[in-house]
This record gives C-alpha cells, sequence and structure tokens, in this order.
C-alpha cells in the first residue's frame, strides 16, 4: 500500500509532454500512487495509454470535462496555471463507454457542470452530457469523477443562503442530476462549495476531495469555501486529496506547475486542521481510495 494517492491529476496534459514520465517515477518514487484524468477523447485514451505502462499505481479515469463542450479561453488566474483554449467535442457515448471498460480504467469524469462562464445554452448542454456520462458509470459498474464549479460573483445569493428558483449553483444542480439517475457513487475532486453542499454530497454516499487550494489564504471579496470548518466536520473516512496537476500548486509551490508528488502537503494541510497525525490522515485516505477505486 502506499503512502499518498493523488487521485486527480492531468499528467496527461501538454505540460508534462517532455517529462511527464519523469513526474510518475518521481511520484511512485516517493511513494505515491495516482490517477490521470482525461477531459476529453484525446486525454482520456492518453490516460488509459500511460496506465497501462506500469503495473501498479498509476490508473485512468475518462471522461468529457463540461468546459470541453464548446471553445473558450481560460486565462491563468482562473485556472490557476497555465492558461489555455479548450476545444469543443461532441459527446460520443459508444467511445466513452468503449474506454470505460478498459481495465485500468478506475473511474469516469471529469464530468459534472461549470458555471465559471454562465449561460443558459451551455449549461442546458452540460447536464445533458453530465447525464450520459452518470449512464456510462453505471453500465460500467464503476465511480463518477465529479467537477463542480461556480463563479460565486454571478450568484446573487449570499452565502449560506438557499439560492433561488433557476440558480447558478452547480452543486446544488448536479445533485439534483445525481438524485434523478442511479449512479455507481464517486468522489467530487476539488471541493469548493459551502458545508450544506457537502452534506448533500455524503448523504449521496460520495467522497469529498480537497485539493491545493486548502493552503491558499481565503480570497477578498469572493465567496470562498470555510475549509477548515468543512474538513473538520467530514468524517475522515470520506476524504481523499487531489492535485489537480498541473493547476492549483499548494503551497510552498503555489506559482509553480503543480505535480502528483505534491498530494502530500494536502495530507499534511487535512492534519494540521484535524488536529491528526498526518501518518493517521495519510493511510485513512490511501484506504479510502482503494476502497472506491477497487484498487
Amino acid at each position: 500500500m502506499p503512502k499518498y494517492i493523488d487521485i486527480h491529476c492531468h499528467v496527461n496534459f501538454k505540460a508534462f509532454q517532455e517529462d511527464g514520465e519523469a513526474v510518475i517515477k518521481r511520484a511512485l518514487g516517493e511513494d505515491t500512487w495516482l490517477i490521470n484524468i482525461g477531459s476529453q477523447d484525446t486525454t482520456s485514451s492518453r490516460a488509459i495509454e500511460i496506465a497501462h505502462r506500469y503495473p501498479e499505481g498509476v490508473y485512468a479515469c475518462i471522461g468529457l470535462h463540461p468546459i470541453h463542450l464548446e471553445e473558450s479561453y481560460h486565462d491563468p488566474e482562473e485556472v490557476s496555471g497555465p492558461g489555455f483554449t479548450s476545444r469543443a467535442e461532441v459527446f460520443d457515448h459508444e467511445k466513452y463507454l468503449a474506454m470505460a471498460r478498459d481495465s485500468k480504467v478506475v473511474a469516469i469524469g471529469e464530468c459534472g457542470l461549470d458555471y465559471f462562464h454562465f449561460n443558459e445554452a451551455s449549461a442546458q448542454k452540460q447536464k445533458e452530457v453530465f447525464t450520459e456520462q452518470v449512464k456510462i458509470a453505471n453500465e460500467a459498474g464503476k465511480p463518477l469523477m465529479i467537477h463542480v464549479r461556480n463563479n460565486y460573483e454571478n450568484l446573487s445569493t449570499p452565502a449560506g443562503a438557499t439560492p433561488q428558483e433557476g440558480n447558478l449553483n452547480a452543486y446544488s444542480d448536479v445533485v439534483q442530476i445525481l438524485k434523478e439517475h442511479k449512479n455507481a457513487g464517486g468522489v467530487v475532486h476539488c471541493f469548493e462549495g459551502d458545508w450544506s453542499d457537502a452534506e448533500e454530497f455524503l448523504a449521496l454516499d460520495f467522497f469529498i476531495s480537497f485539493s491545493g487550494n486548502i493552503t491558499y489564504k481565503p480570497r477578498k471579496n469572493k465567496r470562498n469555501c470555510n475549509f477548515p470548518e468543512i474538513i473538520k466536520k467530514i468524517p475522515l473516512d470520506r476524504i481523499l486529496t487531489d492535485t489537480d496537476s498541473p493547476y492549483l500548486a499548494p503551497v510552498p509551490y503555489r506559482g509553480e506547475r503543480n505535480e502528483p508528488v505534491y498530494v502530500r502537503e494536502i495530507v499534511k494541510k487535512i492534519a494540521e486542521i484535524k488536529g491528526l497525525p498526518e501518518p493517521e490522515v495519510a493511510t485513512q485516505i490511501v484506504a479510502n481510495a482503494r476502497r472506491l477505486f477497487k484498487i
């Protein structure tokens, strides 16, 4: 059993084109397992290809990210990493189902809803494609790797308030879809909702995963997740960790390209918040991941 596990990274992305193998070997050398996450068809197939090079410790997750349903630019400040233009892709159910059945694929995603650049037409398309991927998870018998993001400056309701009908809260909309469709369970990665959002996912038997942003100072003038409060409340056996590499590098590496081995800093922060020994937290998180992904 490894010491750490990064359940959501993108060493299959162009940011690691020159040294991806070295990054993976560095992680494995420091007793850290990882799951490479696809965001569209090309990166999903690349995640599978990479996983098959390693007999243990490297796995794949395949899916279509909501931002890849249309072409749009995402600047460095928005993604906490190198900016990029998303390529529009038409979802192909059969193609993704075939990839989902690969032995190295341990989850479906990342899929979900992203309301950072919100418009009604985009939101509706995202909901339809997310629903299709929930169906694929059920057909393949594998958990979901969910991406959820709001633009809190667009939310009209204050922190802690109940959003009105027709709200812009992607967390609420994801939960609604999961309630309407049978699902195989899963994890919400890089969680940054409020406690009521976390409670909804926990009630659905989902895990909550935290990323490097739990090590950052709270942002001013934005509705921001109260990470200490939420992490204290969530049972340790429902917590996972992810780097979202190459994005969201944790302190003390903030501003650098992130990589899986830095997941230890996230574990360290969770242990600090919970007031528990770091080895105990690390061991439980690995056990959680192995239970969810059957690895």
